[in-house]
């Protein structure tokens, strides 16, 4: 049975409907997998157009919360979804790019998360779940490795650790961080005069990441992940001047 919200203020009628699908969720009548109400009836129950609806509709796909299905019966439809990353890295990297999140404010959370993620990796992660954070070490090994193959390694190896430990969480902000910020760092690369010797030690800190989780040792793989990170910030920002005195301060925090 549907239950119709009642109005107040003068919203736009999508936002009726975002309204009540936030309130079913809320309350616990949608999960994951539950079917939105037809176009019909919604419409219908929220005293909304059509076209609202399917407005509602377009940004809810656009937040991850729901996938829409071609045909009738129960394979078509609009379904509840539980796959969020792609619409928080979306999201993310727009407000990075406009600014709205600076920089060095990401890297205070992104620092957090993967210490975070190391810890959690370190004492949860079966061999089989670090496997793909061994294919991009390797990949990060190849001596003649271009800027931009480079970076997207980098971001998969991160990504990966943030994946084996088992923090659902915890994994998809970190992909969502680290994707979003997969451009300003290739930028930064293409900048930098002393790109072999960058590189050297980028690999230098994944293998001693990597080696502290597969040794079980949580301590180290925190503090390197910690260090890497701000270490590696320290190197891409000097090389292009901006916000050197930042990040100065970023890198000698304890």
């Amino acid at each position: 049975m549907l239950h119709a919200m009642p109005r107040s203020g003068q919203p736009q009628a999508f936002e009726l409907v975002l309204a009540w699908v936030d309130a079913q969720i809320l309350e616990g009548r949608l999960r994951v997998g539950d079917h939105l109400p037809a176009e019909r009836e919604l419409a219908a129950t929220l005293d909304v157009s059509r076209a609202a609806v399917r407005e509602a509709v377009r940004t809810l796909q656009a937040q991850g919360v729901v996938h829409s299905f071609v045909g009738a019966g129960p394979g078509g439809g609009t379904v509840l979804t539980s796959v969020p990353s792609r619409a928080l890295s979306r999201l993310l990297r727009l407000h990075v790019a406009l600014a709205n999140f600076p920089l060095p404010d990401v890297i205070e959370v992104r620092i957090a998360l993967e210490r975070l993620s190391a810890r959690l990796a370190t004492v949860n992660a079966l061999d089989e779940d670090l496997a793909d954070a061994r294919r991009a070490l390797e990949v990060m090994r190849d001596p003649s490795i271009d800027r931009q193959a480079f970076n997207d390694a980098d971001t998969e190896f991160h990504v990966a650790l943030a994946t084996a430990a088992g923090n659902r969480l915890a994994s998809d902000l970190t992909a969502a961080i680290r994707e979003s910020m997969r451009l300003p760092i290739l930028d930064r690369f293409r900048h930098l005069r002393d790109w072999d010797e960058v590189v050297a030690d980028l690999r230098s800190d994944h293998e001693a990441i990597f080696a502290a989780i597969v040794g079980r040792d949580a301590d180290v793989a925190e503090r390197l992940v910690e260090a890497h990170i701000r270490s590696a910030w320290q190197a891409i920002t000097l090389a292009d001047g901006g916000g050197a005195e930042h990040t100065r301060e970023c890198a000698d925090r304890p």
